[in-house]
């Protein structure tokens, strides 16, 4: 199978995603158009491990994709890095029992979405679990076939409070009950729906450890680095495409827009000037550090060398910084915009609130920075949480 460029595939669904984002935002999902073209292009399958259609790019190639569809819409940039990790994890992680059922058919679109996060609990039967929780916030479960529920295991009657011991369970849509709860301030278009699981039995086959970093199949040093790095880079890259939108959109207004009673347009304004190259600056910083820390983990991945937690702290840092700055980058830019910023649906008004319904997320909150330094200060030998 040919390899994809992902970037450049991103690149050619500008004018597409741009028609289609009114549209995902008033269905509060990812509209069937943008849904369709992500299979035509091989972009739902980018990141699989080969055997499942994927390409296997290196993170920086990932990186720069995300970063581009992000940029072009905060909701489609969501299910990029919502979708595609998830699917990514089922292809490289499941026992063979359960990448046959998930994936063996060619024909078949298979997608994966949810949550990691064990809000529920799975009774061991010796075959599989007994899967009962709920769980908040399954970005892209609005099309997608199977939905992730993490949960934590009882074993004889005794839950393993062990977040090492953490299982994915994959259960097809039509198991799960959609409680839906998605009226939100941005990322309408996500379909990040609230569901719930009732004592449904999942095979083994059907579950992965949430923290393996061994994969089944595939070579990609991504799939040995674990989902939660590559997690830690999609919510980086995703706030990054957001901000260099508002980045670059606030410098095409300069050159016309004029505030009241000012005869100047804001391009020949110094204060606005300056403002565009500090900001552009700390974006770039912002990105380059992403890019350095990332890159450099996958080097040493990809020789042999097994992950650290140095090395998990390090990206987790990194992607909570890159977070902030791009927050801010986000914030200047809207100012500056004045009131063209407020339009309702515009461009600006649907970054500012994506920006800021994004960068609340808890997998990139201050805690990150306080494990990270726990580890760099050796208080602590591992996290698991990091």
């Amino acid at each position: 199978m040919p390899t994809l460029d992902g970037l450049a595939t991103a690149t050619g669904l500008r004018d597409l995603s741009q028609r289609e984002a009114p549209v995902s935002e008033e269905g509060r999902t990812l509209s069937p158009v943008m849904v369709e073209a992500l299979w035509d292009t091989g972009l739902m399958n980018y990141l699989n491990a080969p055997e499942a259609g994927g390409s296997e790019p290196s993170i920086r190639e990932v990186l720069d994709t995300w970063i581009e569809m992000a940029w072009q819409d905060g909701s489609f940039g969501w299910i990029g890095i919502a979708n595609l990790p998830s699917t990514m994890a089922a292809s490289a992680y499941l026992p063979e029992d359960g990448f046959k059922e998930v994936f063996g058919d060619p024909d078949r679109r298979t997608t994966v979405a949810g949550q990691f996060f064990p809000n529920g609990t799975g009774t061991a039967t010796g075959d599989g679990y007994v899967v009962t929780g709920a769980w908040n916030f399954g970005s892209g479960t609005g099309h997608s076939e199977y939905v992730a529920a993490g949960f934590l295991p009882i074993v004889d009657g005794e839950m393993v409070i062990d977040l090492t011991q953490i299982r994915a369970a994959l259960v097809p849509r039509d198991e799960v009950t959609f409680t839906d709860g998605w009226h939100v301030q941005g990322l309408r278009g996500t379909g990040s729906y609230d569901y719930s699981i009732d004592e449904v039995f999942v095979p083994e086959s059907r579950c992965f450890p949430l923290f393996t970093r061994e994969p089944q199949r595939g070579s990609s040093p991504l799939f040995r680095m674990g989902m939660m790095p590559v997690t830690a880079a999609g919510h980086a890259a995703w706030a990054l495409g957001v901000s260099k939108s508002m980045l670059d959109d606030v410098q095409e207004l300069a050159q016309t827009k004029a505030r009241m009673s000012d005869m100047e347009t804001l391009a020949r304004r110094n204060t606005f000037q300056r403002n565009l190259a500090h900001f552009t600056g700390m974006w770039r910083a912002a990105r380059a550090g992403v890019v350095e820390v990332f890159v450099e983990v996958e080097r040493v991945v990809a020789g042999g060398e097994q992950l650290t937690p140095h090395m998990r702290a390090d990206m987790r840092a990194a992607a909570t910084y890159a977070t902030e700055a791009a927050r801010e980058v986000g914030q200047w830019a809207h100012l500056a915009a004045g009131t063209t910023a407020i339009r309702q649906g515009s461009r600006m008004e649907r970054a500012f609130r994506d920006l800021y319904t994004g960068t609340q997320h808890a997998f990139i909150s201050e805690k990150t920075y306080i494990d990270a330094a726990q580890i760099w200060l050796g208080l602590e030998e591992d996290l698991p949480g990091i």
